[in-house]
């Protein structure tokens, strides 16, 4: 049996470093993202995003030399779908807290702002650039 050393090829060698940034990022923005640490997560997914760039630049270059393995570009769009699975999961979350956010605190939908100062009238007087509608 070869040893991956004997197996691997140019495109092996230097995609694998760019494709192991990109998972080392992915673990640590769903990290941050259990640990509730929003610092953590911007951070993250400032750093993931940065991997990702560099992963398609080095993805590209390799591909117009045509050296990109079959094992490494099915790990990248691994990655890829766990970028969209928890922004997709990140977006429903979000959701669902503006959702909390109306019913704690709604939105008044009855103050229109005026665009000629001391123009609007709220009960019987003027009071500056309100309107109660």
């Amino acid at each position: 049996m070869l040893s991956p050393q004997a197996t691997s090829g140019p495109g092996d060698r230097e995609l694998e470093p760019v494709v192991q940034a990109v998972e080392a990022r992915l673990q640590a923005l769903g990290q941050a993202l259990l640990a509730r640490d929003s610092s953590a997560v911007e951070q993250s997914a400032s750093d993931l995003h940065r991997a990702l760039t560099q992963a398609v630049d080095a993805f590209s270059q390799a591909a117009r030399r045509g050296r990109v393995p079959p094992a490494l570009r099915q790990r990248l769009v691994s990655a890829t779908g766990q970028v969209a699975a928890q922004r997709e999961s990140l977006a429903r979350a979000t959701a669902a807290l503006d959702r909390a956010m109306d019913v704690l605190m709604p939105r008044t939908q009855d103050v229109v702002y005026s665009g000629q100062p001391g123009s609007a009238t709220y009960g019987n007087g003027p009071r500056g650039g309100l309107i109660r509608a």
